[in-house]
């Protein structure tokens, strides 16, 4: 019997040590899709390095490696560790289907964003000729008939409260600096209703009461959106996931997406400048209606989480500083920061590079943790400065408290008033190791 062995590497701190964790907060869902697409004649195992230890000496027939952000210079490692002792070893994610040239030089192959058409043919070339391709890039235009996740291969582990549904891929929008615009290109692809309907209730059968939206922008479909929720609703389920904050603006979405049981969602603001905004192809944010619009999320019951960048050619000292103190005087619940990095592939990248403004081609310096462009404003090194900053005072035990305890919002739902002040410590470790806070 043929084996695979799936493997979501975690990311290193600054000292130098992987990332380890007790449990996962939020697992991810490529894996467990995978597997329900792998004949039944294969064994697969799956092993999530932030609670997993990785073995080396695996009998598996091929390993795979998937990742996104910061652990993909760790999964490089594994690749190259794997690749010594005569493993055959593919590997995808965003980053390595952006940067598809660099994964290439570490391991058998590489599958270029979705795997719904490319996985199956490669296993399938692997049983047929013993090894595979290079590389396997077959796009999909729809989002039908995918099987049930294999959410067992999470429930074995440690894990938080939720388990991940996917209803769509995607965003409509082209933002500069996003790998999902450079591997998208402004499609939204949706999955039908019914079949949504059928993961979440296989994920309540498991005895989970709350699931995540793992969708890039939510709302990218507006009437799709409200179709499910009124066929989430009767299902009595909680649930979180990602979008626009013009969310608020649309009073009946809200309503019912509150209705359906959603009390978490994470937004994109990006920065308190519109200039900022501007520069990143984001025109139809409106940094002065930020804070109406968190006021009105707040107020209907969803707990805010936002993420937001530094680095633009607007950035200043005091620029970073001024959002600092929006995070704290709007009582962000789940702030969010990164450095401005520009993707290989991204639209901004190309821009940076013509303009001679990148200060290295080293992906490994690519982890949203220090400075690999030239700002206009601000120096690089201060800017990398900067970030470690903002992330100490806003994950201060001052700004905690304040954000989250003394947030009456947060009061009428005590779940995620638990919930908030854990992800808040849990980030703020994640600060004192250098490690740019993320679930996982």
């Amino acid at each position: 019997m043929p084996k695979i062995l799936f493997i979501q590497p975690t990311q290193y701190a600054d000292n130098g040590k992987l990332c380890k964790q007790r449990k996962i907060n939020l697992p991810g869902l490529a894996f467990p899709l995978l597997a329900a697409y792998t004949p039944a004649h294969w064994q697969v195992e799956l092993l999530i390095e932030v609670v997993d230890e990785i073995n080396f000496d695996t009998e598996a027939d091929i390993v795979a490696i998937g990742s996104m952000g910061h652990a993909t210079f760790r999964g490089l490692e594994i690749a190259a560790e794997f690749k010594k002792r005569g493993k055959l070893v593919v590997m995808g994610g965003y980053m390595a289907s952006i940067a598809y040239k660099e994964a290439m030089k570490y391991v058998d192959s590489v599958v270029i964003g979705d795997a719904e058409i490319s996985y199956p043919k490669m296993l399938q070339d692997y049983e047929e000729n013993g090894t595979v391709k290079p590389l396997y890039n077959y796009p999909i235009n729809e989002l039908k008939n995918l099987p049930i996740p294999r959410y067992d291969l999470l429930t074995k582990k440690k894990i938080g409260s939720m388990l991940p549904v996917q209803a769509g891929r995607g965003c409509t929008f082209t933002c500069s600096f996003c790998s999902i615009a450079c591997l998208y290109e402004g499609k939204y692809l949706y999955r039908p209703v019914d079949e949504v309907i059928q993961d979440i209730k296989e994920v309540k059968r498991l005895g989970f009461n709350r699931f995540y939206l793992i969708d890039d922008n939510i709302v990218s479909n507006p009437k799709y959106l409200k179709e499910l929720c009124q066929k989430i609703i009767p299902l009595k389920m909680k649930w979180a996931s990602q979008c626009i904050i013009h969310l608020a603006q649309n009073t009946k979405l809200l309503k019912i997406v509150r209705e359906s049981g959603c009390d978490l969602m994470s937004f994109g603001v990006e920065s308190i400048q519109q200039e900022a905004i501007d520069s990143l192809d984001k025109p139809w944010l409106k940094a002065k209606d930020h804070e109406k619009n968190i006021r009105i999320l707040a107020k209907s019951g969803i707990t805010v989480s936002i993420e937001m960048i530094i680095g633009t050619d607007f950035d200043t000292e005091d620029s970073i500083r001024e959002t600092s103190k929006f995070i704290y005087k709007n009582k962000i619940p789940i702030p969010r920061f990164y450095i401005l990095t520009p993707v290989p592939g991204t639209e901004l990248y190309k821009e940076l590079a013509k303009q001679n403004r990148m200060l290295t081609d080293d992906l490994r310096k690519f982890d949203g943790t220090q400075c690999v462009h030239i700002p206009k404003k601000i120096a690089p090194e201060k800017l990398t400065e900067m970030y470690w900053w903002i992330n100490n005072e806003v994950f201060s035990i001052k700004s905690i408290l304040y954000r989250v305890l003394l947030n009456r919002n947060l009061w009428k739902n005590p779940s995620m008033l638990i919930f908030s002040l854990g992800i808040n410590f849990h980030y703020r470790r994640y600060v004192k190791k250098r490690v740019t806070p993320n679930i996982f």
